[in-house]
């Protein structure tokens, strides 16, 4: 049976899935999803995405934290961390700042670890900085920034250090 459910448990939005369902599933809000049933296509969250052991997922995938119990084929990028549980098989490639794969798993792949990032809309709001200030101090060189293309990258750990130091003087 095909089931899409939206829930609220004590103030977290939960989405399941337990269809078959192609296309492209995109959150701008955090949600925890789940999917048990199959998907083709694109999957950008953020959140929790669960990959159930009965789930079987064609796409490329972006999310924040990533746990993965059933089969994947494509490329999976967690912002956060990425975990394949014993039953998982994923056939792509992974980026991630943090990766636990639990004996059992199956990975085929390139795998590619980097340090926890934020975007300039994401710092605004971990240090609760306006957008414009932000871009002033990485333009001018007094936050440590890295500049990807046209846009900002700060790395979390090196932002955490800054942040310490700046509240000293």
């Amino acid at each position: 049976m095909a089931m899409l459910r939206d829930r609220k448990d004590q103030g977290e939005r939960i989405v399941e899935i337990s269809a078959k369902m192609q296309g492209t599933l995109s959150f701008k809000d955090s949600v925890n999803l789940k999917i048990t049933g199959r998907f083709e296509g694109t999957l950008e969250t953020r959140g929790t995405l669960t990959i159930g052991e009965t789930a079987s997922v064609e796409a490329h995938i972006t999310g924040e934290n990533i746990v993965v119990a059933g089969k994947i084929k494509g490329d999976v990028t967690a912002k956060k961390m990425l975990v394949l549980m014993p039953t998982a098989v994923l056939n792509g490639n992974i980026a991630t700042p943090k990766l636990n794969i639990v004996e059992g798993a199956i990975f085929h792949g390139k795998c590619q670890m980097f340090e926890d990032s934020l975007d300039v809309d994401e710092l605004s709001k971990y240090l609760e900085i306006e957008i414009n200030a932000i871009l002033e101090l990485a333009n001018s060189g007094k936050i440590p920034a890295m500049k990807n293309g046209n846009a900002w990258r700060f790395e979390r750990t090196k932002i955490d250090e800054w942040a310490a130091s700046e509240r000293v003087k």
